[in-house]
């Protein structure tokens, strides 16, 4: 590859075993709430053919379901997908589940009423590409709805602070512009008959600071990615950083944790 041109297809096979490392679900199931107020935002309808772009274990694909679409859930980790699985399972609703590369979707042009992403498809390596995906896969006149992180939230911090002890891979752009509005115009103003942006927060809530760090340490895909390629010394300032983060964004005052974190609930209207 060019000093220009990142390897993309080595980047997506190591984020690939990053995300199927730990136990994301763990960690996304508390996140069920965005998917709820994701699908309100989009107004979703009865009947509606909705696909999930990197879809983790399944927070979006299960409310879209639960409003009657017809939903079809994808990842490329294939365990992430066996979750969600479950869950739909559970609920008794009826929802397909496909592994698919956000970048490649294998789906025709205009096939979906409805493209959506809850903290997935923000961190593809080729960002353009994957955009450009989702545009392709939803019907001229559909929506096409995101939740991102964005750069000064608590989430962009957290991997800002990962970067400084384990560099990101050299030439991919950080996965936090996806949740401000240049970059979105950018990649979707083309395509786009409107994009609207609302800031929403996050409460991210856990027993304490040390239980957050445990959680997010094992489970946590990057996170834990992270701590296996330091040595001990390197563990421990990770540790400390992170530490430092949490407090800096703690409200609580009882010993618990609560971090709010913002990120952008995006709507783009596809003309």
């Amino acid at each position: 590859m060019t000093a220009t041109q990142p390897d993309y297809t080595a980047i997506k096979t190591k984020q690939q075993a990053t995300w199927g490392s730990g136990d994301y679900a763990a960690i996304g199931i508390t996140l069920n709430i965005v998917g709820e107020q994701l699908c309100e935002a989009m107004e979703l309808h009865s009947g509606q053919t909705v696909l999930d772009v990197a879809a983790g274990n399944g927070n979006a694909t299960l409310a879209a379901a639960r409003r009657w679409c017809d939903v079809t859930s994808t990842d490329y980790v294939e365990s992430l997908l066996e979750r969600g699985k479950e869950r739909a399972a559970a609920d008794r609703l009826n929802v397909t589940f496909r592994q698919a590369d956000a970048e490649e979707l294998p789906f025709e042009d205009e096939s979906f009423d409805v493209v959506m992403s809850t903290f997935g498809v923000m961190f593809t390596p080729n960002q353009m590409q994957s955009a450009a995906e989702m545009a392709r896969t939803c019907r001229h006149g559909g929506k096409i709805g995101m939740a991102n992180w964005t750069p000064d939230s608590f989430i962009g911090a957290l991997f800002k602070t990962i970067g400084k002890h384990v560099p990101p891979p050299a030439g991919v752009q950080s996965p936090a512009l996806w949740g401000t509005r240049e970059r979105l115009v950018e990649m979707f103003g083309d395509t786009a008959s409107s994009i609207e942006i609302t800031p929403r927060m996050f409460n991210f809530r856990y027993l304490s600071p040390s239980h957050f760090m445990d959680m997010f340490r094992d489970l946590y895909g990057p996170v834990h990615k992270a701590f296996a390629a330091l040595d001990v010394d390197g563990q421990r300032e990770l540790t400390k950083d992170i530490m430092s983060l949490v407090d800096e964004f703690n409200v609580a005052t009882d010993g618990t944790m609560i971090v709010p974190a913002e990120y952008a609930e995006v709507v783009v209207t596809k003309r």
